[in-house]
């Protein structure tokens, strides 16, 4: 790595110094950092994805803390040399910690922090966009004008599915899962047949009562069924959404076989983790199946797709931007130093890690605690419900 660093620094005579490995959107979170004694670094190295070796420059002799991103390979070597330097804290500015390994953390004592509670609706509102996108044909019909071939209205050209009436189908309705099925259901009057470990009594209730609205108000009402099994929501709904974890139990969750079962002119939807859907077989899939529609913002192995897939027209493929709202990634930069702070300060960690209201509240100063600290109960950190 070139030296010297292309490093942005904040109150330089501070007395922690947190690093962070990317520039992140807003001011807030420097100014919450600066103002509690912080020295802030932010590194801009014109590189996507910062190596090992150039964290480990980064965080040098002296290091309090770092604010990273889910690119990076956070484990032994990085944890090591953390640790090293004096420091205390690393989070991710994400909610996902797949690239850290959590039990090198706990070797070293380093708390980890990621940004739960403030991607829900970012994240769902995307996944409503790519499911009416993918349903309407949108990107395909967009380069179609722009190659200027179209050359006036024909009976046949880019005839989508309509979404009114059809069945959605949410496979993990957690937060982001049923705020995704709320949005279709009431946005498009979409029946909704979903499957989790856990029932969503709060989605079954808000469903019920949308359907009992729509029936008082003399049209057709819609209706909610809670599968028994995965596969019956792929071989029932019209539009299917995946928002599980990514574990060993969730690896290619949907493959070739699993493909199969869903309608030819199905939609298939993932914001959630790439490695969920065998990429080659989808590429095989929508080969095969040209009506057979799908919209991704996450792949197997990124930033890398697999062979074919950018040539399916009727795939529509985005550069993993499910959080990319100004309000968001501004509050995941916030609730990432306040993650990293609280720790240097020995502040107790936040009870409920989807509680960020407190902390994205500009008009007033965050609470003394750390928002989300995945390894608190290894570290034997201290809770405070506020």
């Amino acid at each position: 790595m070139a030296k010297p660093m292309a490093i942005e620094v904040y109150n330089p005579n501070g007395k922690y110094r947190v690093v962070s490995t990317k520039p992140m959107p807003g001011t807030r979170w420097i100014n919450l950092l600066v103002d509690q004694g912080c020295r802030v670094e932010i590194c801009h190295l014109k590189k996507t994805i910062l190596s090992v070796e150039d964290i480990i420059d980064l965080i040098g002799n002296k290091c309090d803390g770092v604010i990273g991103q889910l690119t990076e390979d956070w484990g032994e070597t990085l944890f090591s040399a953390l640790s090293k330097a004096g420091g205390k804290a690393f989070s991710n500015m994400a909610v996902g910690y797949n690239n850290v390994d959590v039990e090198a953390a706990n070797k070293y004592s380093i708390a980890v922090g990621n940004t739960p509670g403030v991607l829900t609706e970012t994240t769902a509102e995307l996944a409503a966009s790519l499911s009416l996108a993918a349903a309407r044909r949108i990107v395909e019909a967009d380069g179609f004008m722009r190659a200027g071939l179209y050359e006036g209205w024909l009976p046949h050209l880019f005839v989508g599915n309509l979404l009114k009436g059809q069945t959605v189908g949410v496979i993990g309705a957690g937060r982001i899962g049923s705020a995704y099925a709320r949005m279709m259901v009431e946005g498009f009057k979409m029946n909704l047949i979903y499957f989790d470990l856990y029932q969503s009594t709060r989605l079954e209730k808000f469903v019920t009562a949308y359907g009992q609205f729509l029936k008082a108000n003399g049209e057709q009402p819609v209706t909610w069924k809670r599968a028994s099994s995965m596969e019956e929501v792929l071989r029932e709904a019209d539009l299917i959404s995946l928002h599980p974890v990514l574990d060993k139990t969730t690896y290619h969750l949907v493959n070739k076989e699993r493909l199969a079962m869903m309608k030819k002119e199905a939609i298939l939807v993932n914001c959630s983790r790439g490695p969920v859907i065998d990429e080659v077989a989808l590429v095989d899939h929508l080969r095969e199946n040209p009506m057979f529609r799908v919209g991704l913002d996450v792949f197997e192995e990124e930033p890398f797709m697999k062979p074919g897939l950018a040539d399916m027209k009727n795939a529509i493929v985005v550069p993993h931007i499910a959080s990319a709202s100004k309000w968001t990634r501004e509050g995941m930069a916030t609730l990432a130093a306040l993650n990293v702070l609280g720790r240097i300060k020995g502040y107790p960690i936040l009870s409920d890690p989807n509680r960020v209201d407190p902390f994205l509240n500009e008009n007033s100063s965050p609470p003394n605690a750390s928002p989300s600290i995945v390894n608190s109960k290894a570290l034997g950190l201290p809770v405070s419900k506020l």
